[in-house]
């Protein structure tokens, strides 16, 4: 499955919040316009980092080094890494390969976490050994959703999204769910964005961020 990264983040103002070109790993999505939801709760951490506020070194002391990927460019977890390859340095990732997840991070230039992704759609590869597939802390926002949760579970803990329509992520036919936090103040992470599986409604990727604007 080819990797496509991109970035994804608010435009905002006091009058209206427009979506720009979202995700990581290669999709399209067309959006409609922005609804009016009731603010149900805002969020303010996914796998027990804090966009905005925690650093990478705070990531690394929570989870192990050695499911760090050192290239983030590659899409198969088994390949040997080719020392001519450059990671970007404000891109960290995390891979449960035995279970075909994956915890992304994006940096500023100072280490501090701007967005955290976290995915069931990442490569299956590499010997599964039990007991040591990661916890369930790495696939949970602060509110309780997490991987493999129902779509009306989102609903339920954050209202009705600002925006929400079909999307496409390699093979997979999904819906794409659009928060913005902005109304909880500047200080907090401002977007949030699911996928989940059209056929199944189950949230397969989770986003949120605190964009550098």
């Amino acid at each position: 499955m080819k990797r496509v990264s991109t970035k994804s983040w608010l435009c905002a103002s006091a009058a209206a919040a427009c979506l720009a070109a979202a995700g990581a790993v290669g999709f399209t999505f067309q959006s409609p316009p922005l609804s009016s939801s009731v603010h149900e709760a805002n969020e303010l951490t996914l796998a027990s980092l804090r966009p905005g506020k925690d650093t990478f070194a705070a990531a690394e002391k929570k989870y192990k080094a050695k499911y760090l990927r050192t290239s983030a460019k590659k899409d198969d977890p088994k390949e040997k890494d080719d020392p001519k390859e450059k990671a970007d340095p404000n891109e960290k990732e995390w891979w449960d390969s035995c279970n075909g997840r994956s915890l992304k991070l994006e940096l500023d230039a100072k280490g501090v976490i701007q967005g955290v992704t976290v995915s069931a759609m990442a490569p299956r590869g590499g010997d599964c050994k039990p007991g040591e597939n990661f916890g369930e802390q790495f696939w949970v926002t602060g509110r309780g959703l997490k991987l493999g949760d129902p779509r009306d579970r989102i609903i339920d803990l954050y209202g009705e999204p600002n925006s929400s329509g079909p999307s496409v992520k390699g093979t997979r036919e999904l819906e794409f769910l659009f928060y913005t936090f902005d109304w909880a103040g500047s200080d907090v992470p401002q977007v949030m964005e699911v996928f989940c599986e059209r056929s199944t409604g189950k949230v397969l990727e989770i986003t949120l961020a605190f964009p550098g604007l």
